[in-house]
């Protein structure tokens, strides 16, 4: 496999997957807004912190109002990471390797592309909410498309590796958004909190029926955390994505001498092991904030480690692989 279109698949499904949960986020907390005072910044400023933009975003828009902040997440030209432009980027990943993509995944990511123009008044003129539901389908739409129709070589587990490594940083960012920022004190971890913007955070990982299923009692703080990070059936917990990155990761590697690993199979073996083996008690304990943010850190060195390993020509190491799996 050329290491451009390795490439060209992690980042078609990393985009795809950050456009899908940033319509989600939107999509709440434009419910939530309906329960919060008229003006209210509570259910908005969080996400653009999620979203890892506040720097960009105070720039772009001093003012910081709830329009603005839906603005930034979905339109705004001026940021990279915005819905239309995850969407754009998705495409011209996938347009230069039409040829490795099926036919049903191209057309699908390029109708989202199209219906996301300006010029497309019938989508912009529909209310908000509907909006972002069609966008948040029209991605799930495509990891429907792409598992259906997408042999099972390197190119679905660079797609899956993607989708997973992005999904596991958004369910870290808004779990940390909600307790370090809306708890700051260490002494009020674990308190009682409006039950709403509990739900809406299971919401916003598309969580909340799996957690009232797994869970029949009263939403708590710790359990929501627990759900979240350590859950190991749920597709969106931390755990669950780490475990299926680590044997993602093992199969791209393939029939590799046995030997000392190397700094990437290092740090896939122990951040899926530190994430398997511990307690949420032990996390808040010292500190879940701290624990998430070495998560993140994690998560980043990871994929530098991927995209040296694979993605750069000049270091990317061939991939065992037989002529049905070859994309050249």
């Amino acid at each position: 496999m050329l290491s451009r279109v390795a490439d060209s698949l992690y980042w078609i499904n990393r985009y795809v997957e950050r456009a899908e949960n940033l319509s989600r986020f939107v999509e709440v907390s434009e419910a939530m807004a309906l329960d919060c005072p008229p003006g209210s910044a509570e259910p908005w400023l969080p996400l653009i912190d999620a979203s890892g933009d506040r720097e960009l975003f105070d720039a772009l828009y001093p003012s910081g109002s709830p329009d603005d902040v839906v603005q930034f997440l979905v339109k705004a030209a001026d940021n990279p990471n915005s819905i239309v432009n995850c969407i754009a980027i998705a495409r011209e990943n996938a347009r230069q390797i039409r040829e490795v993509i099926t036919t049903e995944m191209w057309e699908q990511i390029n109708g989202m592309y199209w219906t996301l123009q300006d010029d497309n008044d019938g989508f912009w003129d529909l209310p908000p909410q509907e909006q972002l539901r069609e966008i948040r389908r029209s991605c799930q739409l495509f990891y429907g498309i792409t598992d259906a129709t997408l042999s099972r070589d390197l190119s679905w587990q660079f797609s899956r590796l993607g989708r997973l490594i992005e999904r596991a940083d958004k369910t870290t960012r808004i779990l940390d958004v909600k307790y370090f920022l809306l708890l700051p004190s260490p002494d009020e971890v674990g308190g009682v909190l409006d039950e709403l913007q509990w739900i809406s955070l299971l919401r916003s990982a598309g969580a909340y029926q799996m957690f009232r299923q797994a869970r029949q009692q009263a939403i708590e703080p710790k359990a929501v955390a627990a759900f979240l990070l350590l859950n190991p059936i749920f597709p969106r917990s931390v755990r669950y994505c780490l475990e299926r990155i680590n044997e993602t990761l093992g199969i791209l590697r393939g029939s590799a001498v046995p030997g000392e690993p190397d700094d990437l199979e290092c740090l896939a073996g122990l951040t899926l092991a530190r994430w398997s083996y511990t307690r949420i008690d032990d996390l808040i304990a010292g500190g879940l904030h701290e624990s998430i943010d070495a998560l993140q850190s994690d998560l980043n060195r990871l994929h530098s480690l991927i995209e040296e390993r694979y993605f750069v020509a000049s270091n990317a190491e061939p991939l065992d692989t037989h002529p049905a799996c070859a994309l050249a």
